[in-house]
């Protein structure tokens, strides 16, 4: 019986567990660990700032895992030592044979000054909730959205907020006071695929939503409300950031990040093995070239899953990671986007768009049910 050990819970490490969780049942024990109590797809974080869904409605209790093959454990983990694969939690020590890390970015809001005093995020559950609030009392005005740094989680996503919330303000009759802008460092939405940056950027002109890339926010001013930029200072009302992402403390502190660009996770990017035996590292941690985003991660672990089966049988490694994806983009009225990239399969990065349409809002309602069956079901 063979140990393999999965740090975090999120679309790489269920998907890689749930893959796994199909071999010989006298030859794997699966052995998930995260800190959280429960799941919750990223989108489902603009339903609760904008579609006045209750938090508890969108996370998924991992009590609910019905694989017999996994055991999972909320725990938080303490230390990583790569070279010996050993793991230390808050309750408990760990020496499994194949160690995956899968722990994701964290965010680091302290890292551009004034905005933990003066900002709102909505990549997480808390912030979501928070900015909903705040915009109960909310009565127009300037609204900033703006990208904090590069790389971030699901690069769709601060213009999917921009033009949700701009719904909102035209539903609740303050559209015609209100003034959106979205700030970005990046040169444009989806560098990967120009046909999608063009719609992006068409829907939010059409909405008359301000669209200002290759501008970063270096700190905001709380007593002025006003955006500090290399090319001059941006008053708000509102000010609304993606914040800086970082490798998880704990990550950090392994030494897995030698070797790694900015602090990531070094893999190899066929395989997502690190520099050290039986040791892997998928999903957002990972220094992967793909974006952050959790159809990355889950493509990832299937590649991880297979590389591992090979490891343990002695076999070669069956096949190369090609960076796969289709991620669904939200254009607000109902109506969803596909861009479906593969970034590693040849000479090139290709990602073809489909437009938006109330038939891809259903398909993506469709997958996430479909994911949630998989790996919590089987």
């Amino acid at each position: 019986m063979r140990t393999v050990l999965v740090l975090g819970a999120g679309f790489g490490g269920l998907e890689l567990a749930t893959r796994l969780s199909g071999s010989p049942a006298d030859e794997l024990r699966i052995v998930v660990i995260d800190r959280n109590h429960s799941f919750t797809f990223g989108f489902a974080k603009l339903d609760i700032l904008c579609r006045d869904v209750p938090p508890d409605a969108v996370r998924v209790p991992y009590a609910r895992l019905a694989h017999p093959r996994i055991e999972f454990r909320q725990e938080e983990v303490t230390e990583i030592d790569p070279r010996t694969r050993r793991v230390r939690t808050d309750r408990s020590a760990y020496e499994p044979d194949i160690l995956v890390v899968a722990l994701g970015a964290d965010y680091d809001p302290d890292a551009t000054p004034g905005f933990v005093e003066d900002g709102h995020e909505y990549y997480s559950i808390d912030g979501a909730r928070r900015l909903r609030d705040r915009l109960v009392g909310f009565d127009g005005g300037d609204v900033i959205v703006a990208v904090l740094g590069v790389p971030f989680k699901c690069p769709p996503a601060p213009y999917e907020g921009a033009m949700l919330l701009h719904e909102m303000f035209t539903r609740r009759g303050i559209g015609d006071r209100t003034r959106i802008q979205v700030v970005t460092p990046m040169a444009s939405p989806i560098p990967v695929s120009p046909d999608t940056s063009e719609a992006i950027v068409d829907a939010l002109t059409r909405r008359g939503i301000a669209y200002a890339p290759g501008r970063l926010v270096h700190a905001l001013d709380p007593r002025r409300h006003v955006a500090s930029t290399g090319t001059g200072d941006l008053p708000y009302d509102l000010f609304i950031g993606v914040p800086r992402h970082r490798v998880p403390a704990v990550v950090e502190a392994s030494g897995l990040t030698e070797g790694g660009t900015d602090g990531w996770v070094a893999v190899d990017p066929h395989t997502l093995g690190t520099p050290y035996p039986g040791v892997y590292a998928i999903g957002d941690c990972a220094d992967a070239p793909v974006p952050r985003a959790g159809v990355f991660a889950e493509d990832a672990a299937r590649t991880a899953a297979a590389a591992i089966e090979a490891e343990l049988r002695g076999a070669a490694t069956p096949e190369r990671y090609r960076g796969r994806g289709a991620c669904h983009i939200e254009f607000g009225d109902g109506l969803v986007g596909k861009v479906d990239a593969d970034f590693l399969s040849g000479p090139a990065p290709v990602a073809p768009f489909t437009p938006p349409s109330p038939e891809l809002a259903r398909e993506k309602a469709a997958a996430a049910e479909a994911r949630l069956r998989r790996w919590f079901t089987g």
